[in-house]
């Protein structure tokens, strides 16, 4: 129609060859005026994500101090316990890394990341074993596209090191058959739920929780689960009657150190990307620990007169746990703040164990429960929009810390709950303390029949046969 009417016009104005093109520009005018020009056309193929490879390199250079974790927990853990305790100590982070890592890949990832169902746990058959996953597939995390297969890594390291922090409480007493069924149920029933919960598009999610890199997730689940399992288990023999003699404060210095540096990929790796908040999580990180290790010092110091290694070593980690769920959130002069508030709070909930007479070793609940717990209510106080769009308390938002109260709350109920179960099932199937002889001897001997401090050669006349062994 509209070429008839140009033509007309062209006849009637005795010169078609001029007219033509004038007509074709105004009718093209006219498209490309109207409001639905510029939208994309339906059923036109949206832009291909393009990789962003820095920020892949970051995340894999993340789970790569994420999984460098786990060693400084072991050595953390090791030089707390009695010499003839090493191996057995370190022997449960290692298995969790190993056993946890094939449980993410059959099941775990999907629980936690798969195609919600009704906000309560992720279920998608195609990812089991991670068949579905296609290695060029990627994800959007912080603004930038990486690699599935990354995303994956990196949050299979959480999933690890998430029980071996439950270790802690269990150290010195506990059957390693036992251990290895309470990783697989625990971490299929407990933490792959609450990550869904949290992370994976679950109810908490829904709720605009502020939980950056597993206050709940990590350090609540870690910290109530220890306790329950902790109960479960009884004392250790001797006490608190009698002094149980660290093997090497050495050791857990180093291993303190070594979590802080991992630390910065659990944190600042949980940005997803490069990126700005990536980089006030890093900083945000390194302030808090700073600040609760001096705290804990000087607490230590006016109440004993002394400030302890083991007290330095402590009050770090206390403050890496609290600022774990923040640290993305919250401006950097609220860092110090969370981190003195926590090594005090740490140092208390230690001290009150003893009042209470439960034995959580070393002190899973009290530096990770009572931490992370404090970091959740903190992120909602000091959470600030110009670090992430979150707005806290004194942000003049006060829903947000409800939100943060709720959601901490909650997941305190779902895992003490959640361990419950699971410490009756591995009660009633293998059951879970070790013999009185075992662990009079040591569980390095009674269980793994090696010794973590067999420096030089023993006497020839100190060797026993086979047979006397027995």
């Amino acid at each position: 129609m509209a070429i008839g009417i140009v033509s007309r016009c062209g006849k009637r104005f005795g010169n078609f060859r001029h007219i033509l093109p004038l007509g074709v520009a105004a009718l093209a005018g006219m498209v490309l005026a109207h409001p639905c020009a510029a939208a994309t056309p339906q059923g036109a193929i949206a832009p291909k994500p393009v990789l962003d490879t820095g920020s892949t390199a970051w995340m894999m250079v993340s789970a790569a101090l994420v999984m460098f974790m786990i060693p400084g927990l072991a050595l953390f853990y090791a030089g707390m316990v009695r010499k003839k305790n090493v191996l057995a100590t370190m022997m449960h982070s290692y298995t969790a890394l190993a056993v946890v890592c094939l449980q993410w890949i059959v099941v775990g990832y999907m629980l936690a990341f798969g195609k919600d169902q009704h906000g309560l746990i992720g279920w998608d058959p195609r990812d089991i074993l991670l068949i579905g996953m296609n290695p060029q597939h990627l994800v959007l995390q912080g603004g930038s596209y990486i690699p599935e297969t990354v995303f994956c890594m990196f949050q299979a390291m959480f999933a690890m090191i998430t029980p071996a922090v439950i270790a802690g409480s269990l150290a010195e007493r506990m059957k390693f058959r036992s251990f290895v069924l309470f990783l697989l149920l625990w971490t299929t029933l407990v933490y792959d739920p609450l990550a869904h919960f949290v992370w994976g598009g679950g109810w908490l999610e829904n709720m605009h929780v502020a939980d950056f890199a597993g206050g709940t997730v990590v350090e609540i689940a870690s910290g109530v689960s220890g306790l329950i399992m902790a109960l479960f288990l009884g004392r250790r023999l001797g006490y608190p009657s009698q002094v149980l003699q660290p093997s090497s404060l050495a050791l857990t210095l180093t291993g303190a150190g070594i979590l802080w540096f991992g630390w910065y990929g659990f944190n600042a790796g949980s940005a997803g990307a490069a990126n700005t908040v990536a980089g006030a999580a890093f900083l945000n990180t390194t302030i808090a620990a700073a600040a609760a290790g001096v705290a804990w010092n000087f607490v230590e110091w006016v109440h004993h007169r002394r400030p302890s290694t083991l007290g330095l070593a402590s009050g770090i980690v206390a403050g890496l746990v609290a600022i774990t769920p923040a640290c993305g959130f919250v401006a950097l002069w609220s860092a110090p703040i969370i981190g003195v508030l926590a090594g005090v709070a740490c140092y208390l909930a230690v001290q009150f164990k003893s009042v209470m007479g439960y034995d959580d070793s070393l002190d899973a609940f009290g530096v990770h429960g009572v931490g992370g717990f404090l970091g959740m209510l903190l992120t909602g106080v000091f959470a600030v929009a110009a670090v992430n769009g979150v707005r806290g308390l004194i942000a003049g938002d006060g829903h947000q810390l409800m939100v943060q109260l709720t959601a901490a709350v909650a997941a305190v109920a779902y895992v003490a709950i959640g361990t419950a179960v699971v410490g009756f099932i591995v009660e009633k199937t293998f059951g879970l303390r070790v013999s009185e002889i075992v662990e009079t001897e040591g569980l390095d001997q009674g269980i793994h029949g090696e010794s973590g401090w067999d420096i030089g050669a023993m006497p020839e006349m100190a060797i026993m046969a086979p047979s006397d062994a027995q």
